[in-house]
């Protein structure tokens, strides 16, 4: 396996091979990293702490042939050490260009129609608690398997699938039960 072979690579210290990897599901890593932090500059920030994490303890790694599911954890983890420090700084003055950023022109009805749902669909998970809410995204938008989702949360399987089920329900519940999963 081609995954396995870089990884041993990697973890001898070639870092083409750790950066090969990296660039393989970069498009993931990226939004998964903009799923947590909300914009760009800190989700490109978050994959840069999680590089260097994964330079520093790839050879730890038992399993080479888990390592997407173990770097994806690395970057949750350091996207939630992001988001607590940016907690704790108090933040003069707003930052208008990541919000422009985030603003895509109108292109027809096809366009509106997306951004209608998609600011639907930000509604409805909104009004599930946290951990419902980024078990739903992990699993829904990241494509990601429930055993990956309870590792990079630190929760038992279980907990994971409570989670999605509890969170569906809730939006079944508040939006009148007309859509399905």
């Amino acid at each position: 396996m081609r995954i396995v072979r870089l990884v041993k690579k990697a973890k001898k210290g070639n870092k083409d091979a750790l950066l090969q990897l990296i660039n393989e599901q970069q498009d993931e890593y990226y939004r998964l990293a903009l799923t947590y932090m909300g914009n760009p500059h800190d989700a490109m920030d978050a994959m840069e702490d999680m590089i260097v994490s994964l330079y520093q303890s790839i050879p730890q790694l038992k399993k080479e042939e888990l390592f997407y599911s173990w770097s994806k954890t690395i970057l949750v983890n350091r996207c939630k050490k992001l988001l607590q420090k940016q907690q704790t700084i108090i933040l003069m003055e707003t930052d208008d260009e990541s919000f422009n950023e985030t603003i895509k022109p109108f292109d027809g009805p096809s366009s509106f129609k997306q951004t209608e749902q998609h600011l639907d669909l930000t509604e409805m998970l909104a009004q599930l608690n946290p951990k419902q809410r980024e078990a739903i995204e992990l699993q829904y938008f990241h494509d990601l398997e429930l055993q990956t989702i309870a590792t990079m949360t630190h929760v038992p399987i279980g907990t994971v699938k409570s989670r999605i089920s509890q969170g569906l329900k809730k939006m079944r519940e508040q939006h009148g039960g007309d859509w399905h999963e």
